[in-house]
């Protein structure tokens, strides 16, 4: 596997883990602590942007 083939797999699974994040601290945490509603307010962001970088990344590789 190339470093870039890595790469896009890295970032596919890192948004997949965030959505698993996000769906932890919001549906399945059987309590609710601030410190828990920040860290899935940030996984969520980062579930939008990660696959934006990705399509960014994917889009430059092709370049080279």
């Amino acid at each position: 596997m190339s470093l870039k083939g890595f790469h896009i797999l890295f970032i596919t699974v890192s948004t997949l883990l965030c959505i698993f994040v996000v769906l932890w601290a919001f549906v399945f945490a059987s309590y609710s602590e601030m410190s828990l509603k920040v860290f899935g307010a940030v996984c969520a962001v980062m579930a939008i942007v990660l696959p934006v970088y990705g399509i960014r990344f994917y889009r430059k590789s092709r370049e080279i």
